[in-house]
């Protein structure tokens, strides 16, 4: 096979039988894994990377024959009696849903050795991603089966795809942790293989520079998800047990799950086959704009167009401006953040005709203008939101935006790259990533009738940020906006230096004025009513050199410790009702 695809080259350097000949077959074992893991095996594999290193040398544009147009969508205002409505269709539909978490990367472009999902959403509570992401999948398993009465307790499934770089730390983490509460038997992690490296326009594989016998191989991207779920026969078993859903998420968006509940409204209301999270995108912001693309002859997709081709398509389809502001202020194609919801009959179907292949691209280094040779191997690579561009015109695709402040503040960037961003830009770093959650939650506390300080401005790791309240939440104290206004009494107030950490189902807070740190914790059978005037010194944020090596990465990449000074903290173990007045 290898041979008939023009890879002789692979086997010039052999030593005649009797030589080598274990490592030779370690090579051919690697060969049945790359070919075994790639839908149609190491021949598609070739052939379309053929086929797309001709395209990429030709300069051919992927767009070419399209014309752009603003897909059909759900823009939502937080809050809202419609906001509020479709939250609650959401956790109802919740118990037909399974998660599919993608962690296949290190955090190094993080400045973090660890594994992303390792590392703490925020400083106060110290609790990492997979505790949050987990902890919230049960918050949403237990509220919909309350709705739910009379029929069986659901379990929701959790999927994470691995990599080699982040399988056996996942692992660890997981079962050193007794899975942050959730049965073991409801998570399955998937791993990921990588794929051959090309060393030429003729699709060459590339040898591992350090060792003869062994491919080169790179990471072929997050939408490698759709292949491992189809084949690890993962969807028969959901679709037998009755899941309707299929949610798509990336590893470290601490706000995404704010988001969740009412998205998942809108698949069900609307009948989305296939549902975008979105944001509002500024015109020619560094986001992909979910875009409908209709070609000339007759066939349309809804589908992410990364915003360096979606300006220039837009120009060459008779918009002169490109990618311009409409009235809201805002480009009318919105921003998307790579959290998808599917609905699994359609989503089955599709997989059992394409295998879960997804639409690759390949990005070569040419040494020249004269794109004959490469700086480095390069390979095929592909991405999970890229789904849709197999879809037919009759697939129902669309769209849900969320106030970015309440939807999306990833943590990707280091501390000097994230220094680097021009003024007025997300930075997406450890800084950024924390600040959002203390946001959003003062911003929900507002909307719920609570008065909170304005922030103040201070400089981390060299971003200006604003600096709100320290207010932190368990998931289970509040899933939805209809839980903090049923759990926030009036005359409530928060100062600005305050810290806030609410561990708890059943906490109320009535004509609370806090200025300080106040820290609640209780079983989901006491309930606890606070009130009244807490003061106290509090926590108090320092600044940190990222540089300083003596303070541990994941401390240092967000430019701030917490000095514990001062803080009132209310434990209730014991059932039963509770007031407690200072």
């Amino acid at each position: 096979m290898l041979l008939h695809e023009g890879q002789k080259h692979l086997f010039d350097h052999w030593p005649e039988p009797g030589v080598d000949d274990g490592r030779k077959k370690s090579f051919f074992d690697q060969v049945a894994r790359l070919n075994s893991s790639y839908p149609g095996g190491l021949v598609s594999y070739i052939q379309n990377a053929k086929r797309l290193l001709a395209d990429s040398k030709a300069g051919k544009n992927p767009y070419d024959g399209f014309t752009p147009s603003v897909p059909s969508g759900e823009v939502l205002k937080f809050g809202d009696d419609h906001f509020i409505m479709l939250e609650e269709v959401g956790v109802r539909e919740a118990r037909k849903a399974a998660f599919v978490l993608v962690a296949g990367g290190l955090g190094e472009r993080l400045g973090y050795k660890g594994i992303k999902l390792s590392l703490p959403v925020e400083t106060t509570t110290g609790r990492c991603f997979i505790q949050h992401y987990i902890e919230s999948i049960l918050t949403l398993q237990e509220a919909s089966s309350r709705q739910a009465q009379g029929q069986c307790k659901a379990e929701i499934p959790l999927v994470i795809m691995t990599s080699d770089d982040t399988h056996s730390s996942t692992v660890d983490l997981l079962e050193s942790n007794n899975y942050f509460g959730m049965k073991s038997t409801q998570v399955t992690l998937l791993k990921q293989e990588k794929v051959a490296c090309l060393d030429d326009n003729d699709a060459r594989l590339a040898l591992d520079p350090n060792d003869k016998y062994k491919i080169q191989t790179k990471p072929h991207g997050h939408g490698d998800v759709h292949a491992l779920l189809y084949s690890s026969g993962i969807l028969d078993v959901w679709r037998t047990a009755g899941i309707k859903w299929v949610l798509f998420f990336q590893d470290t968006n601490g706000l995404l799950f704010k988001a969740i509940p009412a998205s998942l409204g809108v698949s069900a209301t609307k009948g989305y086959h296939v549902n975008s999270l979105a944001v509002p995108r500024k015109a020619k912001e560094a986001i992909g704009g979910i875009t409908k693309l209709t070609h000339t002859d007759g066939r349309s997709m809804v589908i992410n167009v990364e915003y360096n081709q979606l300006d220039p398509l837009l120009r060459a389809t008779g918009h002169p401006d490109g990618d311009v502001n409409c009235d809201t202020g805002f480009s009318p194609f919105p921003g998307n953040i790579n959290q998808l919801i599917l609905e699994l009959e359609p989503y089955f179907e599709e997989l059992s005709k394409t295998r879960g292949a997804i639409s690759e691209f390949v990005n070569p280094k040419y040494k020249d203008s004269t794109k004959t040779s490469f700086k480095s191997s390069t390979r095929l690579e592909c991405m999970m939101q890229d789904y849709p561009k197999t879809l037919s015109p009759s697939a129902r695709v669309g769209f849900t935006v969320m106030d970015t402040w309440l939807a999306y503040s990833p943590v990707k960037n280091n501390p000097e790259d994230a220094a680097k961003v021009p003024k007025g830009n997300p930075y997406h770093s450890a800084t950024s990533g924390e600040m959002a959650i203390y946001r959003a939650n003062s911003l929900i506390l507002k909307k719920a009738g609570a008065q909170m300080a304005d922030p103040i401005t201070d400089v981390f790791n060299g971003q200006e940020v604003e600096v709100w309240p320290r207010i932190t939440w368990s998931p289970k104290w509040a899933l939805t906006f209809s839980d903090v206004k049923r759990k926030v009494e009036a005359g409530c107030s928060v100062s600005q230096i305050s810290t806030l950490v609410i561990n708890g189902q059943n906490v109320f807070l009535d004509s609370l004025s806090l200025d300080g740190t106040l820290i609640v914790n209780a079983i989901d059978e006491a309930e606890v009513k606070v009130t009244g005037s807490v003061q106290n010194k509090g926590w108090v944020l320092e600044h940190i050199d990222y540089k300083d090596t003596s303070i541990p990465e994941k401390t240092r990449i967000r430019g701030f410790g917490i000095q514990k000074i001062e803080q009132l903290e209310l434990s209730y173990t014991e059932p039963g009702n509770f007031c407690f007045k200072s």
